[in-house]
């Protein structure tokens, strides 16, 4: 088999970066709501996180922000006038509708989409699904540019395909990649992909009582079909209905993955055991278990310091490091078991590197949220757009365009300025320049 790697695709966080609250569910987001959010130095820590991978030698990839506020959304529903009078009458009839129009959630980049590298696929392409993201309204704006945005990335139809996301209807409710880990024992071997879901068609609640779930069985069915999977090489599990209520409402919350290595908290699913006879079986080897208990740091720690919405990262020389979010190592009984976990030979992953992205994680989402992972082949690589592939110069260049553009800070009342939409724009049109994707966004046609 052809060696493969992993490239980390980050959602470059958007200028309209705020506290909206509008995820139910995501304690985080819902906490902070109505605060006053700093969307630049949350795009310049955003970057920080790109190029620290980058300078360790690993390859990085830029995902552009949606256009945002978007007033086609509200013309949609009914609203009409200048931009001004779209936005108070949106903010009329309902300020969390103005809010959904300005949100810069699809900086989550594993939310984007869906992936399998070609190893798994039948016909040795790789693919990609954008998810609908229909659970939630704001997100469920997304797809049209998302859908866009990776088939000019991936745009080489030898090497990848990008499907239409679902349907847009409950059935096939999809949050993408946040919903997926991907088992092998190298990158470039055929793996063992496991698809999580909250509920099915019979069980809309999915056992949770307090908070929504989010993915179907349905949904996650539907997508390795997509893909052309293995059935026999694909593993379907339930997320546990105590960790939605306590605040898992994606599975990269509570349980994370890396070729071998199968780390998650002991509440993270409805089964664990035969779920983990069902992966290591077709895979031929034994997984890397890393369980933490509730002896070791309970739901509430791993929910508050996002532990295990870490990247775990195959380094070029073969070991493997966590990257974690700065508020791990905040939380004593969760760096406690960091510390032990790295000293522990058993394992591959022997280093830490623990990362500021506060402004994102205020919102509800931590470093593996912000990246969509995609397994290639050197020669797959070479066939993606290069325009969105991280370098230093390209680096200082995003810098110097957020540093020109972004707001220092951003409150509810700044989203009834439409002289702060339409400098936006103007930005936006700018960065297409930048990343060479030109007309990316609607307002380009």
């Amino acid at each position: 088999m052809p060696i493969a790697r992993e490239t980390n695709f980050d959602g470059l966080i958007g200028p309209t970066h705020n506290y909206a609250g509008l995820s139910p569910g995501n304690v985080a987001s819902v906490t902070n709501a109505g605060g006053t959010s700093k969307p630049k130095a949350a795009a310049l820590q955003g970057l920080l996180k790109m190029k620290t991978l980058m300078d360790l030698g690993l390859t990085q990839g830029v995902m552009p922000p949606q256009h945002r506020p978007d007033l086609g959304a509200l013309r949609r529903i009914g609203f009409s006038g200048s931009d001004e009078q779209l936005l108070k009458d949106a903010h009329d009839a309902d300020p969390t509708l103005l809010a959904a129009i300005w949100s810069a959630s699809s900086m989550w980049a594993a939310n984007a989409a869906t992936v399998s590298p070609s190893a798994d696929t039948a016909d040795n392409k790789v693919h990609l699904t954008p998810a609908n993201l229909i659970s939630n309204y704001h997100r469920s704006l997304e797809h049209p540019t998302t859908t866009r945005m990776l088939r000019m990335i991936f745009n080489n139809d030898n090497h990848f395909v990008v499907h239409d996301p679902l349907p847009d209807q409950m059935r096939y409710a999809d949050e993408g990649a946040a919903n997926h880990i991907r088992f092998a024992t190298k990158h470039g071997e055929p793996g063992v992909e496991m698809f999580v879901y909250g509920f099915d068609r019979e069980d809309t609640a999915g056992g949770a009582r307090k908070y929504p779930s989010r993915q179907t069985r349905a949904a996650t069915q539907a997508i390795a079909r997509l893909h052309k999977l293995d059935p026999i090489n694909t593993v379907y599990t339930r997320q546990h209905p105590d960790a939605i209520d306590a605040g898992v409402f994606h599975n990269d919350v509570i349980a994370t993955g890396n070729e071998q290595v199968f780390f998650y908290h002991e509440q993270a699913f409805a089964t664990s055991r035969s779920m983990i006879t069902d992966i290591a079986g077709p895979l031929g080897e034994p997984l890397t278990i890393i369980e933490a208990h509730n002896t070791d740091f309970s739901l509430e720690d791993a929910v508050t310091s996002y532990i295990f919405n870490s990247q775990i990262v195959t380094m070029n020389d073969g070991n493997m490091a966590l990257f974690a979010p700065l508020e791990s190592k905040e939380n004593p009984r969760v760096e406690a078991f960091v510390n032990r976990m790295i000293a522990d030979a058993s394992n591959p992953i022997n280093a830490v590197h623990y990362l500021d992205v506060r402004e994102s994680m205020r919102n509800g989402g931590g470093p593996a949220c912000l990246r969509l992972r995609v397994v290639m082949t050197d020669q797959e690589r070479s066939a993606v757009h290069q325009g969105v592939l991280l370098s230093e110069p390209l680096y200082k260049t995003l810098v110097g365009w957020v540093e020109k553009h972004y707001p220092d800070e951003l409150t509810s009342d700044d989203l009834l300025d439409p002289k702060l939409a339409n400098s936006l724009t103007d930005a936006l049109d700018e960065l297409t320049g930048i990343l060479d994707l030109p007309g990316l966004y609607p307002f380009q046609h």
